[in-house]
Parts: structure tokens; C-alpha cells; sequence
């Protein structure tokens, strides 16, 4: 392949694959060329650019909603303008084969890249399906999947590759020595729990974990690493005595996840499509309390589905407080047994080969070319 054409956004769970198809590509064939379909004002416009190697277009685009509304009106004039925008990118880029990773974002470059004839593939981390790869699902040479459950709602597709998620390749690969030297943690032997609340936070999480801050002394042979978001550290900040409790690192934000969660022991945090493909891959029991304000409430099925494997425990908001999670999390690291029962469960949904599984699958597509 000369040059792949990449679109995905609004989260993480969608940018993270996009990059990391991105690299193997790479890394396979290190003259290929490689651009990025996103919007100016979402998380793609911050994380893309500092890959240094990628051509950023943008289009302007929003999603639709799923209650009668006249601003559907509005998103289909501009998803018809944004499928002429991604037309005269692709006609400047010339890609032998276009990816999209889901988000509204990549519904107009995608459906523009199948009516110009390119080789097409849409991907999808949850186990329930986006509106946008339902939507491009019936047009796209290939739905690759990262969880075998999304099958049975993928009818209408031409083909369906269960692939994994293409992060996992990426965190498998990473240092936990360089994750506990980016915290300041030294002791290889004491524990790291994680605790986060996505890239933005989560106000609830955050509330259970202030509640939950004062038991932290009870373990101190624990080191409790508290992922707060940038919009919530200085007020959540403000409110821990970060003197009296030794063994907790307040973060806004961890930019090397993947060396930090090879240190970790234990994750307690949402259940998007990334935190599965990452908890998976190494084997990282967790305590799951999906977000109940996503689309079709994936999360919580995404979590859901973990815990019936036996590799995580859900925690729905509506049940949370700081006792209820500090039982838990307690619950698993004293009980080795199960911790280890949890972590080979996980181990086993993990597909560390996702990325380079995907990248063959983009070979045959593209070979396919007129």
C-alpha cells in the first residue's frame, strides 16, 4: 500500500484504533503514506497532529438525533456538504484504501470513499453497533469487529472479519517499568490500582473515589493512582490531603496509558471500546461502571459482556458509592485467587494480534482495486 486514508472521532475508543492501524501500517511499509479525515474542534484534532507523520484534513459534521428533531435537518445538509469536502480529499490523497474507526465523524469520508470506487473498511469496538456503522455497514467491503457478540447485528454487511481491537496490539507492547517511572513509583513490587473516569472524567466516579479516599490508608502497601480528567483536577485536587495519604497519585490525565497499565494490578474505571481491547490484551481484572449517557448505552453492555466472561465486575451508576466500590476493590486485592481468576478470563477474550489481523484484511481489500 502507497497511501491509507483514516477517519474516526468524537472519543478515544475511536481515534486509539485509527492511530494504531496508523503505526502497523507503518511499520509494514515505512514509505506509505498515511492522512486523517477529522473535525477542527474534536479529541482527534489534539491527538492526530502529534503523530508527526499524518496529513490532517477536516470536514465540518454532526450526528444525528435519535428523537424527531428539526436539527436532523440541519446534520443532513451538512453530512451532504461533508460527503463533498471528503470527495475532493480523496481525489487530492488518491488512497488505495480507506478505514474508518466509527463516530459520526467518519460517516460522510467513508460513504464518500465507497462511491468513489476505494476499498473500504469500517470498524467497530462495542458490541452494540454505532449509528454509523449501521449506517455503512450495507455500503463498506468489510465490518471488522472487535467483540464476536456485535455479529448478529451486522445482517445487511458484505463481510464480517472479527479482527479484535486494534489497540490491543498496542498495549501488549508496552513498559511497565517506563509506566511506574512516568508515575514516580519505584517499588516493582507493590501494587498499582488505576482508577479514571475516561479522558473528560466522570463526576460520579469522582464523587465514589473522594468518598472512598479516606480507607486508601487502610492498604499502604497499595499505591492508588487517581485519574481525575483536566476539567475536574484542580476542584477534585483541592479536596484530597494529599500529605496524609502517602500511597495516592492524583493525575489529570495519562498520556502513556498503555506503559501504565502494564504496571497495574487492578482497574476501576468506564467500559469503553479501548478499556476493553487494554484489559483484555493483558489480562487486567477490573471493576467496571459503564457511562449511562452514550449511545444506545453501549457501556453498559460492553461491560456487561465482560462480567458474564468472568473478567470484570459491574458497578452500574445508579448503585455506586464510595463503600460500594471500596468493598470491592478491596474485595480484589486481597482475594489473589479470584484476582487471578479474573485476570485469565480476561487474557482469554484478548486479541493481541488485532492490529496486524486488520492490516491483512486492508491488504486484501486494496489488492482488490480496480
Amino acid at each position: 500500500m502507497k497511501r491509507i486514508l483514516l477517519s474516526g472521532g468524537g472519543t478515544g475508543g475511536h481515534i486509539y484504533p485509527a492511530l494504531a492501524i496508523a503505526r502497523t501500517v507503518k511499520k509494514r511499509y515505512p514509505d506509505v503514506e498515511i492522512a486523517y479525515i477529522g473535525t477542527e474542534q474534536g479529541l482527534e484534532s489534539r491527538i492526530v497532529p502529534k503523530e508527526g507523520n499524518i496529513h490532517f484534513y477536516t470536514i465540518k459534521i454532526q450526528g444525528f438525533t435519535r428523537s424527531i428533531s428539526w436539527k436532523n435537518v440541519n446534520t443532513i445538509r451538512t453530512f451532504i456538504s461533508a460527503v463533498k469536502r471528503s470527495k475532493e480529499y480523496i481525489k487530492e490523497f488518491r488512497p488505495d484504501v480507506f478505514v474508518g474507526t466509527g463516530g459520526f465523524v467518519s460517516g460522510p469520508p467513508v460513504y464518500a470513499a465507497h462511491q468513489m470506487g476505494i476499498p473500504t473498511l469500517i470498524h467497530e469496538q462495542n458490541v452494540v453497533l454505532g449509528m454509523t456503522t449501521k449506517f455503512l455497514s450495507r455500503y463498506v467491503d468489510v465490518v471488522a469487529i472487535s467483540l464476536e457478540e456485535s455479529q448478529k447485528y451486522l445482517g445487511r454487511a458484505n463481510r464480517i472479519v472479527f479482527t479484535g481491537n486494534p489497540r490491543a496490539t498496542e498495549v501488549v507492547q508496552a513498559n511497565a517499568t517506563l509506566g511506574r517511572k512516568s508515575l514516580g513509583i519505584a517499588d516493582a513490587h507493590r501494587p498499582i490500582i488505576l482508577l479514571f473516569g475516561g479522558s473528560r472524567g466522570a463526576k460520579a466516579i469522582n464523587e465514589a473515589v473522594l468518598q472512598m479516599v479516606p480507607h486508601m490508608k487502610e492498604l499502604p502497601h497499595v499505591h492508588f493512582v487517581y485519574v481525575t480528567g483536566e476539567v475536574h483536577y484542580d476542584t477534585i485536587r483541592s479536596h484530597i490531603p494529599l500529605d496524609e495519604i502517602p500511597n495516592l497519585y492524583v493525575k489529570p490525565f495519562i498520556y502513556n496509558m498503555p506503559d501504565v497499565l502494564a504496571a497495574t494490578y487492578l482497574v476501576v474505571g468506564r467500559a469503553g471500546a479501548s478499556t476493553l481491547a487494554e484489559l483484555t490484551a493483558l489480562g487486567l481484572p477490573s471493576v467496571l461502571i459503564p457511562s449511562p449517557y452514550v449511545t444506545n448505552n453501549h457501556q453498559e453492555a460492553n461491560a456487561r459482556w465482560l462480567e458474564e466472561q468472568g473478567a470484570s465486575k459491574m458497578l452500574l451508576e445508579s448503585e455506586l458509592t464510595g463503600d460500594v466500590l471500596w468493598r470491592e476493590v478491596k474485595r480484589l486485592i486481597e482475594d489473589t485467587e479470584e484476582h487471578h481468576v479474573m485476570s485469565e478470563a480476561a487474557r482469554r477474550l484478548g486479541r493481541p494480534q488485532a492490529a496486524e489481523v486488520l492490516v491483512d484484511e486492508l491488504e486484501k481489500i486494496a489488492a482488490i482495486r480496480p
